[in-house]
């Protein structure tokens, strides 16, 4: 018999992270815990309200579950329990952490990879202004990082391109929108983050509003991030969007999203492995996607004030498993 327990957790940053949807000073996580003999599998999720979710509606959910939990419930059962959301990571990513408890291996061995030792990802520029915006890109390129992610929203959007690319021009950069965009100006707006040397637009426009893409000529890839969760989307994307944005909150965890990187891929579409804001127990139950991702913007705990212990080891843009034994 199987013993779970499962609790929140607030973490906060030491700045402030501001996309187009909102500005946030702390990371709200939940953790599951699965206790078998001894043996402790550990999982941590981020409830987020773009997606209808919450502390409270989480916590019900893993309410609801704790019994199949505790009568031995495994990952693929889950899978028909529970909608793919950050409820089912939660669960999913203690259900694997278990497994390689009780092993004695690691994700890769158990997904039979060989682990890397070390992962080059962007870090995130958050909105601001123009020359907040280029400071923050000169500090990152002076510290070694190679790739930038820029937050935009629908305004200075220019203005904050150009300041960012005439002080670090030898970085490379992607651009999220978070869905801030509309259909109409989106054409010189890919072109001018293609004269910038933007490498890939993340969400320009609202999910549902994908048929704008249709067809779409564009001088530089778009990626589907609020637009794909799940394996279920894809007939939507294929034709409209050359990458898709893998989170583990989205596809309630890395059984799903191992299921959706390989129809990604099959479909010809590449993959991008992103996360939330949460801690380094979350990175490393994400860890197998990194293998064959166009990009990987995992740096989700380097916003907050202090990383749960043991962490990962991130610097200038890199995770070195190395140092961590991940």
């Amino acid at each position: 018999m199987r013993s779970v327990r499962f609790y929140p957790e607030a973490w906060p940053l030491h700045t402030a992270f501001v996309i187009a949807r909102g500005s946030r000073t702390e990371a709200r996580v939940i953790v599951v815990e699965i206790e078998e003999d001894g043996v402790v599998g550990i999982g941590e999720c981020t409830p987020y309200p773009r997606y209808g979710e919450s502390e409270i509606s989480v916590m019900a959910e893993l309410e609801a579950i704790s019994g199949r939990i505790q009568q031995g419930v495994d990952r693929q059962t889950l899978q028909t329990l529970l909608p793919a959301g950050a409820a089912r990571n939660a669960i999913d990513s203690a259900l694997w952490s278990l497994e390689q408890q009780q092993r004695g291996q690691t994700l890769w061995q158990l997904n039979q990879m060989t682990p890397l030792a070390c992962i080059s990802m962007a870090q995130t520029l958050s909105i601001d202004t123009p020359e907040a915006m280029a400071q923050a890109a000169l500090a990152h390129q002076q510290n070694g990082v190679t790739l930038l992610k820029v937050k935009l929203d629908d305004h200075f959007i220019t203005e904050r391109m150009v300041a960012i690319r005439s002080v670090a021009p030898n970085v490379s950069l992607i651009v999220d929108a978070n869905e801030s965009w509309q259909s109409e100006g989106l054409a010189s707006r890919c072109q001018l983050l293609a004269d910038l040397g933007v490498l890939m637009l993340e969400q320009p426009l609202a999910a549902g509003h994908d048929e704008a893409l249709a067809n779409f000529i564009h001088p530089l890839p778009i990626c589907a991030d609020e637009s794909c969760h799940t394996v279920d989307d894809l007939a939507q994307l294929v034709g409209r969007y050359d990458m898709v944005n893998i989170k583990l909150d989205k596809t309630g965890g890395l059984t799903g999203a191992l299921a959706l990187a390989s129809a990604a891929k099959a479909q010809g579409l590449e993959v991008m492995l992103g996360c939330m804001l949460c801690t380094s127990r979350a990175v490393r139950a994400a860890l197998p996607l990194t293998v064959g991702a166009k990009f990987i913007d995992l740096d989700g705990p380097t916003w907050l004030s202090k990383d749960v212990v043991p962490g990962l080891a991130f610097h200038a843009g890199v995770i070195d498993l190395q140092a961590t034994g991940d």
